[in-house]
């Protein structure tokens, strides 16, 4: 059980949704039948439509795909559980940091950013970088897809996919990725490394979507839930949360393996690792920042990924899955707490093959408990 410390208070940003503008809906004018197209019996008024109203909460125009990208959708999956539901989780962190680095003139349009992905993050940096007029290079994990790889070709960023190291596989891919980006600032000392490990500009986005948290369940206090990865989504979170509420508790998530919380003597669970676990040390880790924490392993991620489909239609990757397990867990315990709401970084796409086989069998999925 890890000691709960309140972070500094923070100012949450403004209301980032603004009502939808637009006219009253007009009046459609009902052209009536001819005598001969139904039987007489039938041939009544026809009833008066319900009035259509602009949606509630619509929100403006984006200026960019990365904007949009940068905001998730919070939707309520019942029993108290909610899901905050990116589609590249990265780009919310990668935009606001890369916006405040030009700002602040640490980096400059049309210079190089470089650094290690295992998939969302180069993906999220490939697409702030097309929106701000930036060049991007990835040393990329071999969990990098082709879909991705595709991706970051079109966006006109370019990338190093680092062979896999045998049998130790993601645990060492991250340090040998880490000593290629050392070695490419040597013959490229014009480029910036982004550091999304250690430097905590990457936590500047989440302020906004923590303001939507709040904003939407009110500030009495609400459970997080989500894999800790580098640290700055859920660290970030439980800090700007911490700052407008005094009830939040943040549980993470470790696969086992993972050498952020000490685990990495016990056998690697390989794929899993690569989205919320670590081979390394990351300094944007906040250990103070966690309640609990949860370890948990391939197949039962990957059964809650399943679980989470088939029962709320939600489609998304490895560490939604972790957290919804741990999230029913968290309810089942305390069926009367607080509102729980976990992240889901992405969608289950580049996960297909081994989560959601569509040749696979029914069976029953393991629960995590």
């Amino acid at each position: 059980m890890a000691r709960m410390l309140r972070s500094r208070p923070s100012r949450i940003l403004p209301d980032a949704f603004r009502e939808a503008a637009g006219k009253p809906p007009g009046t459609r004018r009902e052209r009536p039948l001819p005598d001969s197209s139904v039987p007489a019996a039938l041939r009544t008024r026809p009833a008066a439509r319900r009035p259509r109203t602009p949606l509630e909460g619509t929100a403006a125009v984006y200026k960019s795909f990365a904007e949009k990208l940068s905001e998730p959708d919070l939707i309520d999956l019942g029993n108290g559980i909610h899901v905050l539901r990116f589609e590249v989780m990265k780009v919310t962190s990668v935009r606001a940091a890369v916006v405040d680095l030009l700002e602040r003139g640490v980096i400059r349009p049309g210079q190089t950013l470089v650094d290690s992905s295992s998939g969302i993050y180069g993906h999220a940096l490939a697409l702030v970088c097309r929106e701000l007029g930036l060049k991007a290079h990835i040393f990329a994990s071999v969990a990098v897809d082709a879909a991705i790889r595709t991706q970051l070709k079109y966006l006109g960023a370019t990338y190093t996919q680092v062979p896999s190291s045998g049998d130790d596989g993601l645990q060492h891919d991250q340090e040998t990725r880490v000593r290629l980006v050392h070695a490419y600032l040597r013959e490229h000392p014009d480029a910036y490394w982004m550091q999304q490990y250690h430097d905590d500009v990457h936590y500047l986005g989440y302020e906004r979507v923590a303001h939507t948290v709040v904003k939407e369940l009110g500030s009495d206090g609400v459970t997080l839930v989500g894999g800790i990865g580098t640290g700055a989504s859920t660290g970030a979170m439980s800090r700007y949360l911490r700052a407008a509420s005094a009830g939040v508790r943040v549980a993470g998530i470790q696969p086992f393996g993972s050498r952020s919380f000490g685990s990495e003597a016990v056998p690697l669970d390989g794929f899993i690792i690569a989205g919320i676990g670590s081979g390394i040390r990351f300094d944007n880790i906040d250990y103070s920042a966690y309640d609990d924490i949860h370890w948990l392993d391939f197949s039962v991620s990957a059964a809650g990924c399943r679980h989470l489909l088939s029962t709320t239609g939600v489609f998304a990757g490895l560490s939604a899955g972790a957290s919804w397990q741990v999230s029913r867990h968290i309810r089942a315990a305390e069926p009367d707490g607080n509102p729980i709401v976990f992240l889901a970084a992405d969608p289950g796409h580049r996960y297909v093959e081994r989560v959601f086989p569509p040749d696979g069998p029914l069976t029953e999925d393991p629960a995590y408990s």
